[in-house]
């Protein structure tokens, strides 16, 4: 009897096959075993390890709180501020400054403006007179921005305070991070103070041909 090379190939093929049933039946013990050992290295201490959730309280801290402050002289990566007048509103020296330390302009007013809307007007009223919503429901009324003596006060002194308080105003160094954010509404506090006490003359020479323009002529 002849064997064709299709039938050789078809035996080979049920010959292999038949050897890897074997093996299998014969190892299938140790391939379980196997399996088990990788599955019961897949554990989760990591995910599941205790840990606080934000702001919870904690027995083994004496203050009762999980959050735990930062050491003193501690400074996050990046945010070394050497610059004690841009950061601090003061001069080497400790005094506070005469002037804005960042170039002031239309683009800065506006953050200023939008910053003052946010945080500043619920207690300081849009205008800067005081007589914010939460003023009319009883809070203290702050001192009125077109007072003489806010009006004469130098930059540094609206720096200072929004960063560190004054009185009941808790400070908002963490509400307004961004330093230049606070010189924004400061230099928004100076255009308030000069809307209500500008001069013809403060107004730019093309700027002020167009409001004259514009004014209507006396009978």
């Amino acid at each position: 009897m002849r064997f064709t090379t299709k039938d050789t190939k078809n035996t080979k093929s049920s010959e292999f096959l038949f050897l890897t049933l074997r093996v299998f039946r014969v190892l299938r013990g140790e391939i379980f075993l196997l399996f088990a050992l990788a599955a019961a290295g897949c554990r989760q201490d990591m995910y599941n390890q205790p840990r606080y959730k934000p702001l919870s309280a904690s027995e083994f801290f004496e203050d009762g709180t999980s959050a735990r402050p930062l050491p003193e002289h501690v400074i996050p990566r990046g945010q070394l501020r050497e610059d004690d007048l841009l950061n601090q509103g003061k001069t080497a020296d400790g005094k506070l400054a005469t002037a804005i330390p960042i170039p002031v302009t239309r683009e800065l007013l506006a953050r200023g403006q939008d910053r003052f809307n946010i945080f500043c007007s619920v207690c300081h009223g849009y205008t800067g007179q005081g007589n914010g919503m939460i003023v009319m429901r009883g809070f203290p009324p702050p001192n009125s921005y077109h007072s003489d003596r806010l009006r004469n006060a130098p930059p540094g002194y609206f720096f200072d305070i929004i960063t560190n308080g004054y009185g009941v105003m808790y400070p908002y160094s963490y509400r307004i991070p961004d330093v230049n954010d606070r010189w924004a509404v400061v230099a928004y506090i100076r255009a308030l103070q000069l809307s209500r006490h500008a001069t013809p003359d403060d107004v730019p020479a093309d700027e002020r041909a167009k409001l004259e323009a514009a004014s209507p002529s006396p009978p």
